[in-house]
């Protein structure tokens, strides 16, 4: 099975079934949350979490426990976590990025940057300059990440409708006559 002859949907489907049987018992509370892209595979798996986040502690404490179970986890599966992704890459052509949800913290170990080309206006230009003169961003590269963020995390539902409709698209299509 290539990714490369699967729709959208399937290539997220077979990852999240090649993942869950992968990955060793007892590695997270549930099965992993598996989201791709054209270019990135990212596993985000659920921790217990540490006896310290479910008593009278302070919050500060519990965020603490939370950090070194995340920390432990990372340290202690690291070779296998490796020899995972480096399968999965060759098998679905795709980066590996690994992390955990862990006392309602999400802790990213790795993370794949991807060039995007991109030809902006003036205008547009602007805008990325004024957030790297006011400190928001580093560069231009770094306000243009940060402009994604912000319409993603303020736009969840209509980019849920968008996705779902282009699952749509893509089902219609693989029904469609053969061209």
């Amino acid at each position: 099975m290539t990714a490369e002859k699967l729709s959208p949907d399937s290539v997220e489907a077979a990852l999240q079934g090649w993942f869950a049987g992968r990955l060793p018992d007892g590695w997270f509370t549930g099965p992993p949350d598996v989201k791709v892209d054209r270019e990135e595979v990212t596993v985000v798996g659920t921790l217990a979490d540490p006896p310290a986040a479910g008593t009278d502690v302070s919050e500060a404490a519990a965020a603490a426990a939370a950090e070194g179970r995340s920390r432990r986890f990372r340290e202690e599966t690291r070779e296998h976590r490796i020899e995972i992704a480096r399968e999965a890459e060759h098998k679905f052509g795709r980066k590996v990025s690994w992390g955990v949800q862990v006392g309602g913290q999400r802790v990213m170990f790795t993370t794949f940057s991807v060039p995007v080309m991109t030809r902006l206006r003036q205008s547009e230009r602007r805008v990325l300059d004024t957030l790297v003169d006011g400190g928001v961003a580093r560069s231009r590269s770094d306000a243009l990440a940060w402009c994604v963020r912000l319409v993603g995390a303020n736009s969840d539902t209509w980019l849920a409708d968008l996705r779902a409709a282009l699952r749509k698209v893509e089902q219609v299509r693989a029904e469609g006559p053969d061209t």
